[in-house]
């Protein structure tokens, strides 16, 4: 998979949003897996655009843990709880377990 600019994936995602395209359909023609293109559009409907802007941000242990307890409690994605927790991407939060 290659990586996709800002830009890119704002523009897949509002495809999707349009409702005139599914996710298998986009995700084929752009070469990348629908889940991936399903958390993008879960991204956006709780950050919007500010969901693709980088952000380099050092959590600390404390705010980690206080993330992967809401995830274990509630039962959240990676995915979802990225987007709740305002964290730029689901894989740090996969990494932290």
């Amino acid at each position: 998979m290659s990586k996709f600019k800002a830009e890119d994936k704002i523009q897949i995602v509002l495809r999707y949003l349009e409702g005139n395209e599914s996710f298998e359909k986009i995700a084929e023609e752009v070469r990348v897996s629908k889940s991936i293109i399903r958390g993008w559009v879960r991204l956006y409907e709780q950050q919007g655009l500010e969901a693709f802007i980088k952000s380099y941000t050092n959590y600390s242990g404390e705010f980690k843990l206080n993330v992967l307890n809401y995830m274990n409690e509630k039962g959240t994605s990676s995915y979802d709880t990225a987007a709740i927790f305002n964290i730029s991407s689901p894989g740090m939060v996969r990494n932290w377990r």
